[in-house]
């Protein structure tokens, strides 16, 4: 007889989410407290633009209910999709009688400090942008800058984002605040900056 074949357990999900978290320390008690049984866990933390990329090609590969689906977290068992992190609690109570007890006010601080350490283990400058449509704030861009590999790109794009950057020789401001995006290339790209008169999405 060959050795038993333990579970796989598999976690993908924004990584600036609470419900992410949920998943994993789901998966990582189920390892600890099942060894035999359970494998170490895969865990995929993702920020927002790779999780979305990661969600759309997953809708195509698996299609059916997958097309709507609504949580920011995949929870996979021997490469079958599970579902959210409900539906890995579901199975954990089921088949090990687990429950989480955890209060959400918990899962809020463990995602707040694993998003602190994963920007300070990534040895990467973070900046971000907050967007307006028509003067309406829809939300924040957060950049990931590899200043590793392109240290004076990098640097050249966080001064325009902080306004450390200064004035041109015209006078103008050189800054991404209050300018605005006048090309998006969906999948690809945004061009913006100062200077251009028109009636577009807003950097505030």
């Amino acid at each position: 007889m060959g050795p038993l074949q333990l579970q796989q357990l598999v976690i993908v999900g924004l990584l600036k989410e609470p419900v992410f978290h949920v998943a994993k320390c789901t998966a990582e008690a189920l390892r600890l407290n099942f060894p035999t049984k359970i494998a170490e866990p895969v865990v995929l933390p993702l920020l927002e633009f790779a999780w979305h990329e990661y969600l759309q090609e997953k809708k195509k590969e698996l299609k059916g209910e997958t097309w709507e689906y609504p949580s920011n977290v995949m929870c996979f068992i021997d490469g079958q999709l599970l579902g959210s992190e409900k539906e890995l609690l579901k199975w954990a109570y089921d088949k090990w009688n687990y429950q989480d007890f955890k209060p959400v006010a918990l899962y809020q601080a463990i995602t707040e400090d694993f998003c602190t350490k994963h920007m300070q283990n990534s040895k990467h400058v973070f900046v971000y942008m907050d967007i307006a449509v028509q003067e309406q704030p829809i939300g924040t861009l957060l950049f990931e800058l590899y200043s590793d590999m392109c240290p004076k790109t990098c640097e050249n794009f966080r001064s325009l984002c902080t306004g450390e950057a200064g004035t041109s020789c015209s006078g103008l401001k050189l800054t991404y605040k209050e300018s605005i995006f006048h090309r998006l290339v969906k999948n690809g790209w945004i061009q913006g900056g100062g200077g251009f008169e028109m009636s577009s999405v807003n950097l505030v």
